[in-house]
């Protein structure tokens, strides 16, 4: 009977995770301030280029619900704050609506490496990944993938609903 119910639990557990996603896509429900939040002094061209070749580094690391290590693997905001934290110093925060305040808006035309790519095409942002020049970004995905570099204009992608930040 115990061994069934392991069994089940890891069963459940596997499930969850196959739905899940990028982890942080539902945070608990809180207040989000839409005023940026800017922690560091802005980036010097040096380490937002630094920040891009770090994040194109990572890819092919595996996803992670949670994850924020290359042991562990990543999720779509565990990777940035990995990047962000060992090129700058600082980690942003932790889910996918606050890197949606975190810094400054910026339009598409301004994007320069190491700016953020945040998703959503609802109230609520959903996925977020890293630009690092040229149209391409690179991401955590979701469940069974890995980081990847994705084009801003692949079918996907151009109908998400993007917003770009300077943190």
């Amino acid at each position: 009977m115990r061994v069934f119910h392991r069994l089940a639990l890891a069963t459940c557990t596997a499930a969850l995770l196959v739905l899940a996603g990028c982890g942080t896509s539902r945070p608990p429900p809180s207040p989000v301030s839409s005023a940026p939040l800017r922690t560091t002094p802005p980036l010097t061209a040096e380490q937002a280029h630094d920040i891009a070749i770090h994040a194109l580094g990572l890819v092919g690391t595996p996803y992670r619900y949670g994850g924020n290590t290359p042991d562990s693997g990543f999720d779509c905001s565990g990777l940035i704050g990995y990047v962000y934290r060992n090129q700058v110093g600082t980690p942003p925060p932790r889910t996918v609506a606050q890197l949606n305040t975190w810094g400054t808006p910026i339009d598409s035309s301004e994007l320069r490496t190491g700016d953020l790519v945040v998703f959503g095409t609802g109230r609520q942002p959903s996925h977020a990944g890293i630009y690092v020049g040229e149209g391409r970004f690179v991401h955590a995905p979701s469940t069974g993938g890995t980081v990847r570099l994705d084009h801003l204009q692949s079918r996907h992608w151009a109908r998400q609903n993007a917003a770009f930040r300077r943190p």
